[in-house]
């Protein structure tokens, strides 16, 4: 991914956990290499909702995407 996520979001596996679970998110994006122990409640609530899921390369590349100066595992598009 080389570009940057445009759109209302949410940054980092709390937020985005916390968007899932009030049904918010459009689309989803996961750091390829993130964690398991750190992703696996999110992939399961997408899943189970349904949610897009994209994949990036790093979570460097997924927090420049995002704006942000540190490394994140998850980030998604929030519902308009």
């Amino acid at each position: 991914m080389d570009s940057t996520i445009e759109g209302p979001r949410v940054v980092g596996t709390k937020q985005t956990l916390k968007a899932l679970q009030d049904d918010e998110v459009h689309t989803l994006f996961i750091a390829r290499d993130a964690s398991m122990n750190v992703i696996k409640e999110v992939l399961r609530l997408a899943k189970n909702n349904d949610i897009i899921v994209d994949y990036v390369d790093s979570m460097e590349q997924l927090g420049r995407a995002c704006n942000i100066k540190v490394k994140t595992a998850t980030a998604a598009l929030i519902k308009q």
